[in-house]
C-alpha cells in the first residue's frame, strides 16, 4: 500500500507485543477493502498506559487494540465505555470518538462468531470451562448470554472460580456457572458435553502440558475448544480427538475479535470471504514455522 498524507493508522498496546498476528489481520483487510490504513504494533511500558492512550488521542489514531496486561488498567483511560465491556471488566478494542476513545470487548463476540463458523452452538449445551481468569470469565459470560445449561467452571482456586461464577450468575440473573476446583473434575455428572480450555497451560514453548491428563475427563467431550492458536494443537486439542471428539484452536477467535475491531473503526462490514483469506494467512505463518 502506499502511505501518504491521508493514511489513517491503529495499533496494539502491549507488554509485550513482539508476538503478536494482529498486523497480518488488519493490513489484509485494509488492502482487500481499500482503506488507506496501516495497523501497528506499540510496545508500552509498564506504568504509561495513560500516557500511551492520551498520546494516541493526540496524534489521532483512529483506533487501537489492547492486549495482555492491560485490558482493565485502560478502563480509566477511556472516554466511554461499551456495558458489555463494562460488565466483563475488560476493554481489548478503542474506538475513536468525539471526546475521546470508547472501550469495547470484541473477545466474546469473536469467539460466538469463530464458533458459529465451526458450527458448534451453545445453546442448551452441558459446558465445561477450564479456567477463571480474565479469558475464561469472558467465555463464561458468553456462554451464558447464548444460552448455555449449565457451565462446570473448573479452577486450580476455587475462591477465583467462586468470585466468576457469582459475577456471571448476576449478570445473567440466573444460576448457570458452577465452580468447581480442578482436582475435582471426577465429579462432573457422566454425558456430553462441550468444552473450552481458557488458560494458558500448553501455550509455546510448553506444548507439552496439559491442564487435565486423565483420558477418562476427555471422554465425556464432544466437542473442545482451545484459546490457545500457539502450538496449532495443544496436548488438550489432541486428547479431546483421541477420545472421540471434535478439537478446535483459538486462531478463528483471534481473527474475528480482530474483525470485530476493524469493523468499528470502519463502520463497514467484513465479508465471510474477506475472513477467510485472512484465516488462510495466519493458518499459513503456523505452516511455513512447520
Amino acid at each position: 500500500m502506499e502511505i501518504n498524507g491521508r493514511t489513517r493508522t491503529c495499533g496494539l498496546i502491549g507488554h509485550p507485543v513482539e508476538h503478536t498476528l494482529s498486523p497480518v489481520i488488519h493490513n489484509t483487510l485494509a488492502g482487500l477493502m481499500g482503506h488507506n490504513i496501516v495497523y501497528l504494533p506499540f510496545h508500552v511500558e509498564s506504568g504509561r498506559v495513560q500516557d500511551a492512550v492520551k498520546g494516541a488521542d493526540a496524534l489521532g489514531l483512529l483506533g487501537l487494540n489492547v492486549t495482555v496486561p492491560y485490558k482493565s488498567e485502560v478502563i480509566g483511560c477511556l472516554e466511554e465505555i461499551d456495558p458489555l465491556a463494562r460488565k466483563i471488566g475488560a476493554v481489548n478494542t478503542l474506538v475513536r470518538t468525539e471526546g475521546g476513545y470508547k472501550g469495547y470487548n470484541t473477545d466474546m463476540e469473536g469467539l460466538y462468531r469463530a464458533m458459529t463458523s465451526e458450527k458448534i452452538k451453545i445453546a442448551g449445551e452441558q459446558m465445561i470451562l477450564l479456567g477463571a481468569g480474565g479469558a475464561a470469565r469472558a467465555v463464561a459470560y458468553l456462554c451464558a448470554l447464548k444460552g448455555a445449561e449449565r457451565i462446570y467452571m473448573l479452577n486450580r482456586t476455587l475462591d477465583k472460580a467462586q468470585e466468576v461464577a457469582a459475577e456471571v450468575n448476576h449478570g445473567v440473573d440466573k444460576e448457570v456457572v458452577f465452580p468447581m476446583l480442578l482436582s475435582e473434575y471426577g465429579s462432573i455428572p457422566n454425558g456430553d458435553y462441550l468444552a473450552i480450555q481458557g488458560t494458558s497451560v500448553g501455550l509455546a514453548p510448553h506444548v507439552e502440558e496439559t491442564v487435565i491428563s486423565d483420558r477418562a475427563f476427555y471422554e465425556k467431550i464432544h466437542t473442545g475448544f482451545d484459546l490457545i492458536y500457539n502450538p496449532w494443537e495443544t496436548k488438550f486439542m489432541q486428547y479431546v480427538r483421541e477420545c472421540g471428539g471434535r478439537a478446535y484452536n483459538g486462531l478463528k477467535m483471534l481473527l474475528y475479535q480482530g474483525i470485530i475491531a476493524y469493523e468499528l473503526w470502519n463502520k463497514v462490514s467484513v465479508s465471510e470471504e474477506n475472513a477467510q483469506i485472512v484465516y488462510e494467512r495466519l493458518k499459513a505463518y503456523f505452516t511455513q514455522k512447520g
